[in-house]
């Protein structure tokens, strides 16, 4: 093979066959494969019949011109998306949460959700005037508001995409989902794994002589050479794409020296 790469399955690279041996695998996987899509549309039609819970929808949150009510957030629309940002008081940028923004990151434009009829914004418990310098740090363009010291359905718990409809002035909650359910909002995790070595995390189950894994999101944070890492000098990898991006010494979250 050029280059000496030929894989036998056991020695961390997938074996090497030939054409036909490889489509009559492909093969066999596709009907899993299809299973799992017909099962996602059976849960999707599923989640269409769920419930919904009536709320307030003049109750105000915080953008950009002040004080607005929840109904705003709609822009006229009947369908709204909002992610829910976690957010740490005081933090630098560096310092706010990794997985949401590698989110929002992520969702940086819904022109086809509008076109479909869909609004979408994110909310978070920050104090607006912190909200506001984050946001234009990091160029976000979509809807940002601050929902502190608001109640579930529209503040509560962070780190979370929620759905709600509007009937006129009337609003209601229609799903919500957090953790692993939210990883519908980066097409990146399902592309990673279609790679041999998916997200290469710990929890993944990878033929034995696969390279090891590590903990989960370890390529959240990155230094200013680009080395995933952790460290107290590091920062979410999209952030050192913005102007003004220099190396820190903290992360400047509390809790962190």
């Amino acid at each position: 093979m050029e280059g000496g790469m030929a894989g036998n399955g056991t020695d961390g690279r997938p074996e090497v066959v030939d054409m036909a041996a490889w489509q009559a695998a492909r093969d066999e996987l596709l009907v899993r494969e299809k299973a799992h899509t017909r099962e996602g549309d059976a849960i999707a039609a599923a989640r269409r019949r769920l419930p919904m819970v009536e709320f307030d929808g003049t109750a105000e949150v915080v953008g950009p011109n002040g004080p607005v009510p929840f109904l705003d957030l709609f822009q006229g629309r009947d369908e709204l998306i909002v992610y829910k940002h976690m957010w740490h008081d005081g933090a630098p940028p560096q310092g706010q949460c990794e997985g949401c923004t590698f989110t929002a990151w992520s969702l940086k434009d819904a022109v086809y959700l509008n076109a479909r009829g869909v609004s979408f914004a994110i909310v978070t418990t920050g104090e607006w005037p912190e909200v506001a310098d984050y946001v234009d740090f990091m160029g976000y363009t979509q809807p940002w508001y601050s929902v502190r010291g608001t109640a579930e359905p529209i503040g509560g718990s962070m780190g979370c995409v929620t759905s709600y409809l509007r009937d006129g002035d009337r609003v209601y909650l229609t799903y919500s989902t957090t953790g692993r359910g939210s990883e519908v909002t980066n097409p990146m995790f399902a592309l990673l794994d279609m790679t041999p070595y998916g997200r290469r995390e710990a929890w993944q189950d990878v033929p034995e002589g696969w390279p090891e894994g590590k903990a989960p999101c370890w390529y959240w944070r990155a230094d200013a050479e680009g080395n995933p890492t952790w460290g107290e000098t590091s920062r979410p990898v999209p952030q050192w794409t913005r102007p003004g991006a220099t190396p820190v010494e903290t992360s400047g979250r509390r809790g962190h020296h």
